[in-house]
């Protein structure tokens, strides 16, 4: 009968030693509220904030590094800063009081590539669409082609990583029917995206 009683104490046990051993393995922020007691004077208990620059501050002790540091580490400086003051060395107790407020991380913003537009476009200059962006999006971005603009000579100047400019040719009339590729073409940033002006007769 005893065995199980031992057994029994030993599983009641177990999730407080988890607790305990979390508790050893957290180290202090700035803003963690903390209790600080000291057996042999009572008026040097109190709750102390971690201040931004990671110190708290104790009657005796001063001021003490708290921040990056265990809550045991931090009793055992206690400790001995205030042992000077006492015949014996101090009995300090370090228990986390409350947890610093930690405000949700915002998201990254998108990351964009830039594209420029030139000619005649209705709201020609720099354009930031998606990576990924197609041909057709961005010149859709771009307020489209102006009633003036040559749609059957579209071209995109790209500069590849040796520093030649390539110059690719799209008929944007034909695109729009669905007789020609070319209108997802992913883009890359620093492309630029001409629109020439439509000839007399063109």
């Amino acid at each position: 009968m005893s065995i199980l009683r031992r057994l029994a104490a030993t599983l009641l046990l177990l999730p407080l030693l988890a607790v305990s051993s979390s508790a050893q393995d957290y180290r202090v922020r700035a803003g963690d509220v903390l209790q600080i007691e000291v057996l042999e004077d009572a008026t040097l208990n109190r709750t102390a904030i971690v201040l931004p620059d990671g110190q708290i501050s104790l009657p005796l002790a001063g001021s003490v590094r708290a921040a990056g540091r265990s809550l045991a580490q931090v009793q055992a400086d206690l400790a001995s800063r205030l042992a000077p003051n006492f015949a014996t060395p101090p009995t300090v107790y370090v228990t986390l009081n409350a947890l610093a407020e930690r405000t949700p991380s915002t998201p990254a913003a998108p990351r964009l590539v830039d594209i420029y537009v030139l000619g005649a476009a209705n709201t020609p200059g720099k354009v930031d669409v998606k990576p990924g962006a197609t041909l057709l999006q961005a010149l859709a971005q771009a307020g489209g082609v102006s009633p003036f603009g040559a749609k059957k000579r579209i071209q995109l100047r790209r500069v590849d990583k040796s520093g030649v400019e390539k110059v690719y040719k799209f008929d944007l009339d034909a695109i729009e029917r669905g007789e020609a590729g070319g209108g997802a073409t992913r883009l890359m940033s620093g492309d630029v995206i001409v629109i020439p002006q439509r000839k007399l007769f063109e």
